[in-house]
């Protein structure tokens, strides 16, 4: 293979990591008690929603502070519906709750964003993200002018939120944010942000309340609050797969005064990109493009043969090491015979890199044999 030919995929690589590369999802009920069944509801709606569009539960923390599915009140024990029809179990039998319960507090959520919990902590309660992960911040529950109650017992403030997403920058704990809440007065609880490519979006203005949709009957309490489902209308309505076209903007626009009952706002200063490039998905799904082209298929051979380069390179020898005795020349730089392929190590390059550039390229490689099958 020519050195230059290399340009090509180490080009496709690049745009690659342009990109965020994985997405993540908080989503937290910060309610106890049978009366705010609906914010449960709120909460298990958009975890539905997000696992429907691609999100794997290995990437989405889900924080319920109550559980309500085996409340001595519920009348359909084991269930949680978000409509009087209860034709959709929110809860089901396949829900992977990470905090529960007493878990659920203002130090534990801090700790999760800000990655300060303990060393024992299994990898299920921890935001294990990077500079090239988009995440799906939701919150509800009940709150007022920049604070939000976490179970009745403690508040969290739009200070603490704030500061709390600056150390996640500072540490290169996300590319991309989106910060949804709905509760009374929401939108004053992002009013304080102030670090970069964050786009946040709540329920309701200063002074105002947030309102439930509707009751049933048979459970005896509001089931979803507004702002919430329709919200979820327009994501069943219109992004029914997570290769949909539908944006930020698209969502932004579905809102209606007069269906939510309050005035539902959007900030957009901290945001980079405009609305209406930014597609629903990058927050909500998880979809990763990788498009490989080329008429004489030049390109797929060329991202293997790295690949193989790659896989060669780091495989152990039987003595242990990643060379044989002999392999190396004794002077100008260092020469390494892996198969067929020769490759030159400069000094100063770092071995990590050289794994890290492996992975990378094994990584490519894979999803360009997944597009040739």
């Amino acid at each position: 293979m020519k050195p230059t030919r290399l340009l090509l995929p180490l080009a496709l690589l690049s745009c690659a990591l342009a990109q965020h590369t994985s997405n993540w999802a908080v989503l937290v009920s910060t309610s106890r008690f049978w009366f705010n069944y609906r914010h449960l509801a709120n909460v298990l709606s958009m975890y539905r929603t997000v696992k429907r569009l691609g999100i794997p539960d290995s990437q989405i923390i889900l924080m319920l502070s109550d559980d309500i599915a085996c409340n001595p009140r519920n009348a359909f024990p084991g269930t949680v519906y978000n409509n009087a029809d209860r034709a959709l179990d929110l809860y089901g039998d396949n829900i992977e709750v990470d905090y529960r319960g007493y878990e659920v507090t203002v130090e534990n959520f801090i700790r999760l964003l800000t990655d300060r919990v303990e060393p024992d902590t299994p990898r299920s309660k921890r935001l294990l993200t990077d500079d090239r992960s988009n995440i799906f911040i939701y919150m509800t529950g009940h709150g007022g002018n920049e604070f939000l109650k976490f179970q009745d017992a403690e508040e969290i403030s739009a200070f603490d939120i704030a500061d709390a997403f600056e150390q996640m920058w500072e540490k290169k704990r996300y590319h991309e944010m989106l910060f949804m809440i709905d509760t009374c007065q929401a939108n004053t609880m992002y009013s304080k942000f102030y670090s970069p490519n964050i786009l946040a979006t709540g329920s309701s203005k200063l002074d105002e309340s947030s309102y439930s949709h509707h009751a049933d009957n048979d459970v005896g309490v509001a089931v979803i609050d507004r702002y919430t489902y329709y919200n979820l209308e327009f994501l069943e309505n219109n992004v029914q797969t997570a290769s949909s076209k539908d944006t930020m903007k698209d969502l932004f626009d579905s809102y209606d005064m007069e269906k939510i009952h309050s005035t539902p706002g959007v900030r957009t200063d901290l945001f980079r990109r405009d609305l209406k490039d930014v597609l629903i998905t990058d927050f909500f799904g998880n979809v990763q493009n990788v498009e490989v082209d080329g008429e004489d298929g030049s390109w797929q051979e060329e991202i293997l043969e790295l690949s193989r380069l790659a896989i060669n390179f780091t495989m152990p020898r039987r003595n242990g090491g990643c060379k044989s005795a002999g392999q190396e020349e004794k002077t100008g730089p260092a020469v390494r015979n892996v198969g067929a392929v020769r490759v030159e190590e400069k000094e100063g390059w770092s071995k990590n890199a050289m794994g890290v550039g492996a992975l990378l390229a094994c990584g490519i490689a894979w999803v360009a044999g997944s597009t040739l099958l």
